[in-house]
């Protein structure tokens, strides 16, 4: 058996979004939500909204739910960050196996998107100390 049935290991930039929604179970806002989100640093609603082109409530949704999948925390009550990326998807895909009934084992294409949103996730926070 192989590690995933949803097609190759490789995920890049371009198709991050697609394979967080197909290994993660996750919709595709909230995919692009947390993209954004790693690669721009804290955000709040307002600003999120702004960059998905998107309305503040559907923004704040989207983050809400990824606060209650373990992949973003609530800084205030509008303010949101992810958590690391490796550490966020493998906590999601860890919770994905247990709502499945799967076993929780290693999974490369999951573990290809932590590292593929690292430098991003890295990049966003360290202009922001300079």
């Amino acid at each position: 058996m192989t590690s995933s049935g949803s097609g190759s290991a490789a995920v890049s930039l371009a198709n991050v979004e697609q394979a967080i929604v197909e290994e993660l179970k996750i919709s595709a806002d909230e995919a692009q939500a947390y993209v954004a989100i790693v690669k721009n640093g804290k955000m709040d609603a307002a600003a999120l909204a702004a960059k998905l082109s998107w309305d503040e409530q559907h923004a704040r949704s989207a983050a809400i739910s990824l606060v209650n999948r373990g992949m973003v925390i609530e800084i205030t009550s509008t303010e949101y960050e992810s958590l690391h990326p490796r550490f966020a998807v493998t906590n999601r895909y860890r919770r994905r196996c247990g709502e499945d009934g799967i076993p929780f084992k290693k999974n490369l294409r999951v573990d290809n998107i932590g590292i593929v949103l690292e430098r991003p996730y890295e990049d966003a926070r360290t202009r922001r100390t300079k």
